[in-house]
């Protein structure tokens, strides 16, 4: 798999949402909906989202990456991608 590149906020806003929509079909997910809170979210999808970043934005999440607020929203994860990829 070659790696693409991701440069704007918009493009990892959509990737992201993209995986999303498809782990929560039929429900509509704004940006800033607590997907744990809403109760679409368990340890299993934790795994799976952490596994979902890093392979589709080519980084490691590290232990102090970890923090659920950094996984509650769709804001969230768009912000820590920016952060790890340097966007």
């Amino acid at each position: 798999m070659s790696e693409v590149l991701v440069q704007t906020e918009e493009q990892i806003t959509e990737r992201i949402h993209g995986f999303l929509a498809r782990s929560f079909a039929g429900r509509t997910l704004s940006e800033e909906d607590d997907i744990f809170a809403l109760g679409f979210g368990n340890s299993l999808f934790a795994m799976q989202l952490v596994s979902f970043l890093e392979q589709e934005f080519h980084f490691q999440i590290e232990s102090d990456d970890l923090e659920m607020d950094n996984f509650r929203t769709l804001r969230a994860m768009v912000q820590l991608v920016k952060k790890k990829i340097g966007a």
